[in-house]
């Protein structure tokens, strides 16, 4: 056992080999996503604030796993043999301080804990693991004690009925100095159930030369994903954590339940939600504005006190300047709207800029693809914009505009101009009753 406790050069080390087979998927389980998110990066994200090294074991033939948790360090476990093989292929890189190893299905693990884990450390425990109490211990690995000492950990397949009755649950995440996990490690041998190397055989080892501390945490932090319903409850938990994080932070959410956050989510304080409203990724809502219900958004940015709509749907790209309106069934795709202009009514503008208290009439769509490539439209300043319009991009219509309703605009328009591009109306006296009439007629004949 080593004496001396290192409190830097820390390093966790991440398994994520799993395949995503009790999910139904062709997708490796550690990329399935919570909060728009990786579940993987969300244990990344975590443990980058708590250790110094972060290495990541993943299984062969997964490239889009090594893509998601570039630029650290990863390890390819050919076979898999179990957790402790995984963790050993990775003993030349525990550095010389402590080691957690941690698993890419428990992604949901708070700094907080992480933290408390390597204090069990630095308070004399030669091993530290966490454990929890699930309402359903179901296949859990169960905590043996012994005079309230943690003595070994049973995995459910191998464990007694009387062993299964056992509350406290292994939930695999374990810390200890590295020469100590390297020790452990080459001793762990197959011979169970399963004939695998299983990382909690070293709970045992552990324990016979020292004392091993459980840290216990909530199991809706340390449950396991193993499957597409357990995945599901994992996202209601991360989505009640957000929530409160808004709420604590000066967010005003009329129907807190009803709301969803992705983990980049910026929410400034002073902001109200309506209810049913859907953030994606990379949504920043600056203070006063208000996000009105059934509105979706991402990849966009709301500066202050603009108002979004009910039923709006802003796509990547979109920036909504302060005072700005768009409203309902209203969609903006890489368009920028300047500060007080207004989209109020039933209309697509993609691919565009809208000048500053410029008024987008009901109904009006910019024309931004051809088929092949996108084009741009530039409205400008205080201009406005009848119902019905469409404009056919690329064109740029100038400064307090005015665009007819109705009008299918082609061509460039100067400032302070008005244009109309529809066709003359012709009105033919009495024939609108005379066709009705002819029509009922035809209709009683049949």
């Amino acid at each position: 056992m080593t004496d001396t406790l290192h409190r830097t050069n820390t390093t966790a080390v991440i398994l994520a080999a799993g395949l995503g087979t009790r999910m139904k998927s062709q997708l490796p389980k550690a990329l399935h996503r919570l909060g728009n998110r990786p579940m993987i990066n969300h244990l990344i994200e975590t443990a980058r604030h708590v250790f110094d090294n972060i290495i990541v074991v993943v299984g062969p033939d997964m490239p889009q796993l090594e893509k998601a948790v570039h630029p650290y360090k990863t390890l390819v476990q050919t076979e898999r043999l179990g957790t402790a093989h995984a963790a050993n292929i990775a003993r030349d890189y525990f550095g010389t301080g402590d080691v957690a190893i941690l698993y890419a299905d428990n992604p949901l693990i708070t700094a907080e804990t992480m933290r408390n884990l390597l204090n069990a450390r630095h308070n004399n425990a030669t091993l530290g693991l966490l454990g929890m109490r699930p309402v359903n211990p179901g296949k859990y690995g169960r905590i043996v004690e012994e005079n309230g000492r943690v003595k070994r950990i049973v995995e459910y397949k191998d464990a007694t009925e009387q062993e299964r009755q056992i509350g406290l649950c292994n939930a695999g995440v374990m810390c200890a100095h590295a020469d100590d996990f390297r020790q452990w490690l080459s001793s762990v041998k197959n011979n169970n159930a399963q004939q695998e190397f299983y990382l909690t055989d070293v709970v045992a080892m552990a324990a016979s030369q020292g004392n091993v501390q459980c840290i216990e945490a909530p199991e809706s932090e340390l449950a396991g994903i193993n499957s597409r319903s357990e995945l599901a409850q994992a996202e209601a938990t991360l989505q009640h954590r957000l929530r409160q994080q808004a709420l604590d932070n000066g967010v005003t959410l009329v129907a807190p339940e009803t709301v969803f956050f992705s983990t980049d989510t910026v929410i400034e304080p002073d902001v109200v939600i309506e209810p049913n409203v859907f953030f994606g990724p990379k949504v920043t809502v600056k203070t006063g504005a208000i996000i009105r219900a059934f509105s979706h958004l991402e990849g966009a940015t709301v500066h202050q006190e603009a108002v979004i709509g009910p039923y709006a749907r802003l796509r990547p790209g979109s920036v909504c300047e302060a005072h700005s309106h768009v409203g309902n069934f209203v969609e903006l795709k890489n368009t920028h709207l300047g500060e007080g202009a207004k989209a109020n009514h039933l209309t697509y503008l993609g691919d565009a800029s809208i000048g500053k208290e410029t008024n987008i009439g009901a109904g009006t769509i910019t024309c931004n693809y051809d088929g092949v490539f996108k084009h741009q439209t530039s409205i400008g300043e205080r201009s406005f914009i009848g119902s019905d319009a469409i404009l056919v991009a690329p064109v740029t219509i100038g400064d307090d505009t005015l665009i007819a309703a109705g009008s299918v605009i082609t061509e460039n328009v100067s400032t302070g101009d008005m244009a109309f591009g529809r066709a003359r109306q012709t009105v033919k006296a009495g024939r609108g009753l005379e066709m009705k009439q002819n029509l009922k007629a035809k209709k009683e004949q049949n």
